[in-house]
């Protein structure tokens, strides 16, 4: 159920963060203060549905039905999870660098699109079982 707030937080963020990257200290205090809220909501999503996946995964291991996607699905989550700790790794220096900025939003960005597209993968009309 967790995963429905996914977009929401992505959408969240995304703004968040163009807005810190378009204004820098100029921005408003809540845009501030909610993209920090905005990325520890996108911690816990991703820390409770790798723990619930991962336990998944193995407790259908031996179930051939959609053996593919859920293998490719854990995979790109997997990858996403590993993106968005080096998204929480750069932001420490975001404010003293504007390549560290860059870098922070390019690793989100495609941290968020493997994870949508991994979404993706096990929504009915892509995933053939």
């Amino acid at each position: 159920m967790a995963s429905w707030a996914t977009v929401p937080l992505f959408v969240g963020q995304y703004f968040t963060g163009e807005t810190l990257m378009a204004q820098g200290t100029s921005s408003p205090a809540w845009v501030k203060g909610l993209h920090p809220v905005l990325a520890t909501g996108v911690l816990a999503l991703f820390a409770t549905n790798t723990v619930t996946g991962v336990w998944n995964l193995w407790e259908g291991r031996e179930d051939p039905k959609g053996r593919v996607s859920r293998i490719t699905h854990s995979i790109l989550m997997l990858a996403s999870d590993a993106g968005f700790a080096y998204v929480g790794a750069l932001s420490h220096s975001v404010k003293q660098s504007a390549a560290a900025r860059n870098q922070h939003r390019g690793a989100a960005i495609a941290s968020a699109g493997l994870a949508l597209l991994s979404y993706a993968i096990m929504l009915p009309p892509f995933r053939k079982d």
